[in-house]
């Protein structure tokens, strides 16, 4: 039997596969492979990854089947820092949404919360989280994979951290370097390759997988980067595209689905991304029957709908990826929209 990809077409993310992750996780991978003198295609089928997944942000794999991909080429290849080299060719991008909505905050602490929000959305598997205490001038952000029964996963996670140091050095800047890098399992390579990877001290079997990092950096303004505008302009313009396949109600429906989580929301971004007016998007759209803002709530409905049915997301969390300010306005919208509160909606749809 093949390997299955879950699509938004499917019911995205049910509760009997929580563990799954987008298929641009693997962005590069096939590449660097063969780069490395082996073949992919029996990796990627062995672990259960259909190549049409590899580098889709709209196509869902189980974050097992990631694990044993990366795993399996680090074997295979010998390449000790598999997992550190795959992250080179990653970026914020592979984030989708998520990334928009980092990209779009208006300090480093506020993009680097909005990923710990929103990661759900790029994967339950996964949580970021930084915390800063007041004593200390070192900030430290901790990755971690809260999946259940998870087989080892040392190349995952330096891959992981591989990207996130590309995060930072997006948000922050690109002379950006950390305190110090810490990973939870012990070396898979010379401790000095990790040092000059990361460009700070490194040190191993801790507590935890991340980075320290100064505090005074998350307080940096990100529109003081001109690469963090690039970024979204590109995001933004990769939807646009895809969007603009259907009629004017599906193109702004298509989008107003994807820019949710950034919270920029708005009729004007979106007859901008369509390459028309905002009058004439408005235009077209009442011939078809709908205006922009029912169109947007429409949106909030179905993707409240899926969520509260789909996964187990805190309800701030949701709030805010639905473009909400509070989970108060959440709540008055489940009950217009369903006659009943938020959780006692995702009650009502698990019992069905």
């Amino acid at each position: 039997m093949p390997p299955h990809i879950l699509t938004p077409d499917d019911n995205y993310l049910t509760l009997g596969d929580m563990s799954l992750i987008r298929g641009a996780s693997l962005q590069g991978y096939s590449e660097l492979v063969r780069l490395l003198g082996a073949d992919p295609q029996p990796l990627l089928e062995a672990a259960g990854v259909p190549p049409t997944a590899i580098g889709e942000a709209d196509a869902f794999i189980a974050y097992r089947a990631l694990i044993d991909a990366v795993e399996s080429a680090a074997r295979v290849t010998g390449a000790l820092d598999f997992g550190l080299r795959l992250a080179l060719r990653q970026g914020i991008e592979i984030l989708g949404p998520v990334g928009a909505a980092a990209l779009s905050a208006p300090t480093v602490a506020d993009g680097l919360r909005a990923v710990g929000q929103y990661l759900a959305v790029y994967s339950p598997a996964i949580k970021g989280h930084v915390s800063a205490p007041p004593d200390s001038r070192h900030a430290r952000f901790e990755f971690r994979v809260v999946g259940e029964r998870m087989p080892p996963h040392r190349q995952v996670t330096e891959l992981s951290l591989g990207v996130s140091l590309r995060v930072l050095q997006l948000l922050i800047g690109p002379d950006f370097r950390p305190v110090g890098v810490h990973l939870a399992h012990d070396a898979l390579s010379p401790p000095k390759e990790y040092e000059r990877y990361f460009d700070c001290p490194a040190r191993f079997a801790e507590p935890f997988s991340g980075f320290r990092i100064r505090r005074a950096e998350l307080r940096r303004p990100l529109h003081a980067h001109g690469a963090v505008h690039d970024v979204v302009r590109e995001y933004l313009n990769s939807i646009a595209s895809t969007a603009a396949r259907g009629t004017p109600a599906e193109a702004a429906t298509a989008l107003a689905r994807r820019l949710l989580p950034t919270g920029g929301l708005c009729l004007e971004l979106v007859a901008a991304h369509l390459a028309v007016h905002p009058r004439t998007l408005q235009r077209h759209l009442a011939a078809e029957g709908v205006s922009f803002g029912d169109l947007v709530d429409t949106v909030r409905k179905e993707e409240a709908d899926r969520y509260l049915r789909d996964t187990d997301m805190p309800l701030s969390q949701l709030a805010g990826l639905l473009g909400y300010s509070e989970q108060s306005v959440l709540t008055r919208a489940c009950r217009r929209w369903f006659g009943s509160s938020p959780r006692n909606r995702r009650q009502e749809l698990r019992q069905r």
